[in-house]
């Protein structure tokens, strides 16, 4: 399996984004363990130590910890911490800049909650 990698931005980086992504979704719980550095590499057709910087990454986040022998596992409150820090980052970094093409557009926000309200009502 091949990926389609962002060429602006590091692999282990993307990677690292990716894992967060899944414990956001729910798709990696806590406790539960990280694929290994060699099946990720290979399934990923990546440098392994791409993978490990990745992982260490996400170490170094209190994201995940390392168990000798065991291999690499999501801590317990990481879903939390994550949607704290990736909320924050929203309102700091993203939000503004949508809010600012907004008003460069002239787009009123309650317009674009429209069909968010309609299909609320559909349902």
């Amino acid at each position: 399996m091949t990926h389609n990698w962002n060429e602006n931005q590091p692999i282990y980086w993307q990677l690292c984004e990716r894992t967060i992504e899944r414990i956001l979704e729910g798709s990696l719980d806590e406790a539960d363990p990280l694929p290994s550095v060699r099946q990720v590499a290979a399934e990923l057709q990546i440098n392994p130590i791409t993978v490990s910087k990745a992982y260490q990454l996400l170490v170094d986040e209190g994201i995940v910890e390392k168990r000798r022998g065991l291999g690499m596992f999501v801590k317990t409150g990481a879903r939390k911490q994550l949607l704290l820090s990736e909320r924050e980052k929203f309102r700091s970094q993203i939000w503004p800049d949508i809010l600012a093409r907004m008003q460069r557009l002239d787009i009123d926000p309650a317009s674009l909650l429209e069909p968010l309200k309609k299909n609320a009502t559909n349902k």
